[in-house]
């Protein structure tokens, strides 16, 4: 591994460490009010990048505030939010498939058989890349569990 992915794998490990000393939200709203920072959830699935949402297109869900680029990509949302949502209720998919929650970067992003995966960096994502299947079956497995600890 190339030293910023060490460095990266250690900044996620310190993360971790400080952050499962209790129950997650269901939401991972990284210390803010807002889902994914306010980033728009659609907009990965017809733009492919991440996109800032507007406070004029927000919607409440799942017990967090959610922030869309358009009307349409928020009413597009609310017929399907279970679809557009990104997996493990945001947190890093890396971090769940090993058994802890973490904050994301909306950079660090990967759609995988329709479903939005977020993960804590790009350094982090390449980790979490070398097996996607198995990292999205130990998260699955480990998912909603973690948010317990």
């Amino acid at each position: 591994m190339r030293a910023s992915g060490w460095l990266s794998a250690a900044g996620l490990a310190l993360t971790l460490a400080a952050g499962s000393a209790g129950a997650a939200e269901p939401v991972n709203t990284n210390g803010s009010p807002l889902a994914l920072g306010g980033h728009d959830v659609v907009a990965y699935f017809t733009e492919g990048k991440p996109v800032a949402g507007q406070a004029a297109h927000e919607t409440q869900w799942n017990g967090a505030r959610w922030r869309f680029a358009s009307a349409a990509h928020r009413d597009r949302f609310l017929q399907e939010p279970e679809r557009f949502a990104p997996r493990y209720g945001g947190y890093c998919a890396y971090a769940v498939s090993r058994g802890y929650t973490a904050p994301v970067a909306p950079e660090a992003w990967r759609i995988v058989d329709g479903g939005l995966y977020l993960n804590y960096s790009t350094d982090v994502q390449k980790l979490w890349e070398r097996d996607v299947p198995g990292n999205i079956r130990k998260a699955d497995t480990n998912w909603p569990g973690v948010l317990a600890r």
